[in-house]
């Protein structure tokens, strides 16, 4: 049986379970409580491997009925410069795959970053624009960088940032290629920006593997600090991060 412990942090609820999956289940049960009943809600999705399996908890519940996401819209929280969905790869093409195609979301309902555009500021500008229209980000769902980012906000990023391109870190480039087959060249991205991400309404942050322990702890227990994105979501009201006891393994 799995076990599942809750801590509270300044303003963040973390919850650690034994597993993984469990951590993936017990946020999607958030994401469902969050977006219940709401009127059009916006809801920000992640790519990468960590919020992989709430996608996939996701898919299961609206083919079995238990879910109805049909009024939900979607933002991409970031993507490569120079990539887009239809390459293999990117941000975009791993949301299609887990999310938005078995899900058969339409295109009306997705706005993502095409960081193949000639015009990137537009891009920007769409997304900041799609956000508003919509109220506000009604929940964010986020993974964690080797480094701290979140999204591809790197370290020293300014907590003001919105939507804006960036120049990535050798860290992030380097992890980047795991999405890849074959080497790819990665500079520069297209994100949400950090003050952007703090005005969603609820923040859902997931983390797991013991390779993410020592970043974790200085996200939970280190300074607030730009050096470490993600510690800014400490003074975000209502921040919930869900950890596998791996992830979890050097919190005091």
């Amino acid at each position: 049986m799995n076990s599942i412990s809750f801590r509270q942090q300044l303003n963040m609820l973390i919850i650690i379970s034994d597993t993984h999956e469990t951590s993936s289940q017990k946020a999607a049960d958030k994401i469902a409580l969050s977006m219940y009943q709401k009127n059009n809600p916006l809801i920000c999705v992640a790519s990468g491997d960590s919020p992989a399996g709430i996608y996939k908890i996701i898919v299961e519940r609206v083919e079995h009925n238990e879910l109805n996401i049909r009024n939900w819209n979607f933002l991409g929280l970031d993507e490569w410069v120079g990539l887009n969905g239809n390459d293999e790869g990117s941000c975009r093409y791993h949301l299609n795959a887990q999310l938005f195609s078995p899900l058969k979301i339409s295109n009306d309902h997705i706005c993502f970053f095409d960081g193949a555009s000639k015009n990137l500021e537009e891009q920007c500008r769409i997304t900041e624009t799609t956000i508003q229209k919509h109220g506000g980000i009604e929940l964010a769902i986020l993974g964690l960088g080797m480094n701290g980012h979140i999204g591809m906000n790197e370290p020293n990023t300014s907590v003001l940032t919105r939507s804006h391109i960036i120049e990535l870190d050798p860290i992030t480039a380097q992890v980047g290629q795991k999405y890849f087959r074959s080497p790819q060249t990665l500079t520069k991205g297209i994100t949400l920006g950090i003050a952007t991400l703090l005005e969603a309404k609820t923040i859902i942050l997931i983390v797991n593997g013991e390779k993410k322990g020592a970043i974790v702890k200085q996200v939970i227990e280190g300074e607030i600090t730009e050096k470490v994105p993600a510690s800014l979501l400490r003074k975000h009201p209502n921040c919930f991060i869900y950890l596998d006891q791996p992830a979890a393994s050097m919190l005091d």
